[in-house]
Formats: C-alpha cells, structure tokens, sequence
C-alpha cells in the first residue's frame, strides 16, 4: 500500500476521534502509574548510593566507595541509548503496548533481585559485579519505558491536549522520587540505623515486586495505540525503524536538536534538583540523611503539579517559548538558589569561610585519586580528608604539604590538629539545627524543581511531535536516552569529583550552566514549534 494511503488512514483515525473520558483515564492511570514504579527503582539506587557504596565496594575510603557507587548508578544511564535503540525496534514494529509491557517487567525483576544481592563482606567482587549487571538491566528497560509511555499517550490524546496529558508522566518522574523517598524513609523510622544498614536498606528493593504487579495488571487491560494500529492496518509500520530513522529526510537533524537542545538541557536540570540538592545537603551542608530526605520530599511535592500545568499552558502558548524561558532561568538562578540552601542549613559554614578562609599548600607532584582506597602521602591524606569534611579551600602550590585555617598553619598532615582547628575556627562537623532556617531550603528545592517543571513538562509533547509515526519510537527515544543517559546520567558523579578536585563546594554546578548555556543556544536555534502541529 502507498505511504499516501497510511497517510489518508492516519487522517481518518484522528478526524475520527471520539472523546471517551474513561478510556483517556485508564490511558494516562496506566502509563503513568508505571512510569512511577520505573523511577522509583531507577531513583532508588541513587538515594542509597552512599550505604551502597559501604556494601559492595572494596575499600575503606568513604570518598571513594562512594564515587564508585555513583560510576555504577551512572552506568545504568550508560546503557539507555541501547535500551532505547532495541526497544524503540520493537515498539515501531510490534506495538507501543506490548514493548513497555516487556520494559516494566525487566525493570521491576531487576530492581527486586538487587534486594536479594550478597554483599562485599559475603561474596567478594561478585557482589559489585552482580549489582553493576543489574543496574544495566534496568537502564536497557528505562530506555525502552519512557517513550513507549510518552508516545502511547500522546497517540491517544485528544486535540489541544497532547501537552496536558503527556505532562503526567513527567509528573510521575517526580512521583517515582516521592514514593522512593517516603520508601525510605519510612524503614529509617521504622528500623535502627544499625538494622537498617545490616539489612533493613533491601526492602524498598523488594517492594517493587508489589509495585510491578500492579503495573502490569492495569497495563494489560489496555488496547493498541489508535495511530499505531492505523499504520499496522495500512501496512505502513517500519521494517527497519533504525535505518529508516538515518534515512528519512531531515530526521538525522532533528534527532541532534532533540538531543543537545531538549534532552541534554531539561535532563541536568533534573537531576541537579533532585540528586544535586541532596548530595549538597548531605555532603556539604552537614545535613542528616533523613532530615535532607524529608526536605527533598517537602520541596519536590510543593513543585510537583507545576509539571502538569506547564504541560497544559504549553498547549495554549506554545512548548518552545518556556522550554527557553526554563533555561533561561535556571542560568540566573542556579547558583543563588544553592546559596540559600547553604544559608538555610548550615550557616555557620558560610561564616567560618569568610571569617577563617582555609588554605591548602600542595606539592607540584602531588597525586590523588578520589578512587583509591588509600592516601599514602601527606597531600593526599589532606586532599581526601577535606573532601569528606565539605570545607570549602584553596589549593596554592608549596614546596610541602601545610593547612592554613585562619592564622593557624599546621605543617604536613595530622588528622586530630585539622580536626582542631577547623572546629576551633567555627566549622561545624554537622548543622547546628537551632540555626537553621527551614523554610529557606524547601523553598531553594521547591523552586530548582519549579524550573524542571518548566522544561520538562511539555518535553513528551515536543519529542512526540518532532517525528514521523512509523519511526517516532525509535527517533525520540535514542536521543532522549543518550542525553539523559550521559549528561544527566554522570551528573552525580561529574560534579562530586568536580567539588573533590577544585576544593569548591559549588563548583560542579559549572557542568549543569555549561550544559544547560549548549541547549538553550541549540534550543532557541534550531528547535521547531510543535504545538499546533496534528500527529500523522
């Protein structure tokens, strides 16, 4: 049949269109209550990553246990574009339906046996190489969930309304990290930390196996995608969706917008609002796991239906113009917004920086590696030793190593004598909570979540949008997944080394304004208005 007669199919199918609330209902409830339970095991790993780190990797340098964690979260992003290339095969050829049947089923199974998994102490290197092959199995299934969800509701959205309703499984990203952090936190209060650690920590693991029966049981009540099943009956369906999305004219072009314009951009803002926020906290702000956990809940539901009336708004003025304006923003606002967390949790930190400033002196020689489990050298014992206190310093190259706190000068490296004169100098080793302020730091995360709303709310619309029906699976989901997958991906891991390397506790937000600065100009460019446009 002729590509004129898919056309004409397709056509029909949408002028045909009849309004079914209940059937819009199920549609959304469905995609969109499983795109939850596949971020929540995807965010699950994160959250933990710290404890993760104790548990299965062989070293007895926190810094580096914990770096090596987040390289295997990171990993997980890693294998998304191949996840998204064999998925985006199956959901072009076979069906949007039954592709992220088989994509929630992976994640859920690979999510719980993570939960069953042998620690270092137990196993030996198994453990980390059990744990790292789990997190690839979940990042091919996540490359394969989103655009199956994103396509099969935009695919059944009705006209004027493809932003507000692809806008839920935005918001079900967001619901995937609240339900993992009530997850959490409700074992920390339910379990001592000792339990907890020992073996409390496997059941937010294990839950997915509930989560994903009632994911698959809502999803198999649901039919084909009407624009798919117009293409199947005409015979228009993709025989090789990855070649023809090289070769369909102009496609190459778009995937590139769609990667360094969309993705990329929307994605690091993401993932600074979320794992950013609490590395911060934790890491440099000396906020407890639990109380940092509690102010990530607090901000992200404060901001959490901002990401469905972006949507909606993007069907009424258009997806380019706050795309830009949510870039835009985050450019100013970036830096001032951790500021104020910093000034709202630990102000006592920000005062001994500027009163007793810490210097550094460093061989020209001196070699650290943030990996390695230990620091034989006065230079690296002191490089690693700042960087799990979260003092903020500056490196000066000398002939030997000597820490400068204030006035005080203390020559080579003596744990017990830093300890001293940081204390002395007014650093506090944990916030003071008498003088924090609250409402200071659930508003920073409510506002840095308030600006992914706005870039990632309509970004389903805009990636659906962009492509041809025969090969939308395929082409929006390579480049959503490659630029989540390794800008977004490698943040957590990118500027905690950035920090360990500079001494700055805020220099690896640099990575998210050099990322964010390459959309907005790609963006504002290349990136074409779709809002108006009918889906083939």
């Amino acid at each position: 049949m002729s590509s004129n007669a898919a056309v004409n199919a397709a056509a029909a199918a949408s002028a045909d269109y009849v309004v079914d609330p209940k059937r819009d209902r199920l549609v959304i409830t469905a995609s969109a209550l499983g795109t939850v339970f596949e971020w929540y095991d995807f965010f699950l790993y994160g959250i933990l990553a710290a404890l993760l780190g104790k548990l299965f990797f062989p070293t007895d340098n926190p810094t580096a246990a914990t770096l090596a964690s987040l390289a295997a979260f990171g990993a997980g992003f890693g294998v998304r574009p191949l996840g998204a290339l064999l998925f985006g095969w199956f959901g072009d050829r076979v069906g949007r339906k039954y592709t992220f049947l088989i994509t929630i089923t992976l994640m859920g199974g690979a999510t719980a046996a993570i939960g069953f998994l042998p620690t270092y102490a137990s196993a030996g290197l198994l453990a980390p190489t059990l744990l790292v092959l789990l997190r690839l199995l979940q990042g091919l299934a996540l490359g394969g969930e989103y655009g199956g969800a994103a396509i099969y509701v935009a695919e059944h959205a009705p006209p004027g309304k493809r932003g507000q309703f692809t806008s839920w499984i935005q918001v079900s990203v967001v619901g995937g990290f609240l339900l993992c952090l009530f997850m959490v936190l409700a074992c920390r209060y339910a379990l001592t930390p000792e339990e907890f650690d020992a073996w409390g920590w496997r059941i937010p693991f294990l839950a997915s196996i509930v989560m994903l029966a009632i994911s698959l049981y809502i999803r198999l009540k649901l039919a084909e995608s009407p624009v798919f099943q117009a293409m199947k009956e005409a015979g228009q369906t993709s025989r090789n969706p990855f070649r023809d999305s090289l070769t369909y004219p102009g496609n190459k072009g778009r995937v590139l917008v769609a990667l360094f314009g969309v993705a990329a951009g929307l994605t690091v803002i993401y993932y600074t609002s979320q794992f950013g926020t609490l590395y911060f906290l934790q890491g440099t702000a000396r906020v407890g796991e639990q109380e940092a956990l509690l102010y990530m809940a607090l901000g992200a539901a404060l901001a959490a239906p901002l990401y469905v009336g972006f949507g909606a708004l993007s069907d009424r003025i258009g997806r380019k113009k706050i795309l830009l304006t949510g870039y835009a923003l985050t450019l100013l606002l970036l830096f001032p917004l951790f500021h104020m967390m910093a000034d709202g949790a630990n102000p006592a930190l920000a005062r001994a920086a500027k009163a007793a400033p810490v210097t550094l002196e460093l061989p020209g020689d001196c070699r650290f590696n943030v990996f390695s489990s230990k620091h034989r050298t006065p230079c690296g014992q002191a490089l690693n030793y700042l960087s799990k206190r979260g003092v903020p310093y500056t490196k000066v190259t000398a002939p030997t190593a000597s820490l400068t706190v204030g006035q005080q000068r203390i020559e080579g490296f003596n744990q017990d004598a830093y300890t001293a004169a940081l204390v002395a100098a007014g650093y506090p080793d944990k916030a003071d909570p008498a003088q924090k302020t609250p409402w200071k730091i659930i508003l920073a995360i409510a506002i840095m979540v308030a600006l992914s709303a706005m870039t990632y709310g309509q970004v389903a619309a805009i990636l659906v949008e962009m492509f041809p029906a025969r090969i939308r699976y395929t082409s929006m989901s390579v480049p959503y997944h490659i630029g989540s997958g390794y800008f977004g991906g490698f943040l957590p891991l990118i500027s905690q080394y950035i920090v360990v390397r500079t001494g700055d506790p805020y220099a690896g937000l640099w990575y998210t304004v050099a990322v964010v600065a390459m959309a907005l100009v790609v963006s504002a460019i290349w990136l074409p208005e779709t809002y108006r446009k009918a889906l083939d």
